[in-house]
């Protein structure tokens, strides 16, 4: 299994951060669920600002590119090995960013990538 960080979580159960969240769960992953607003997805709290974290293998980003900006370092920091790039996250700049440092990139759907085996 694969420890996944959500960036972007939202408690909205209708936003597909809420909904990644749920369905990593159901496939056994651990999940780390970041976002801005304070909430619970299932029992996984939504965390507030940037935790030290290990052994994040990958992130799955759900916010747009001007708002993944302030978290460029952090991402670096995690050192995840595979960046996900949800439909409306794709961001050449930090796909760049991601690539030279080694890191995965996939521009893909967390659900779809699920439901079809294939995270």
């Amino acid at each position: 299994m694969k420890k996944t960080l959500v960036l972007g979580a939202s408690p909205n159960p209708i936003r597909f951060s809420h909904k990644a969240v749920k369905s990593l769960v159901r496939h056994g992953h651990e999940v780390v669920p970041i976002g801005i607003r304070e909430g619970v997805i299932m029992w996984q709290k939504i965390i507030l600002g940037k935790p030290k974290l290990k052994d994040i293998h990958t992130i799955t980003l759900y916010l747009n590119p001007e708002n993944q900006k302030e978290y460029y370092d952090y991402i670096l920091e995690l050192a995840p090995k595979r960046l996900i790039f949800n439909p409306g996250s794709e961001n050449k700049e930090l796909i760049e960013i991601a690539m030279k440092n080694n890191i995965e990139v996939c521009i893909a759907c967390t659900l779809i990538m699920l439901n079809s085996n294939n995270y």
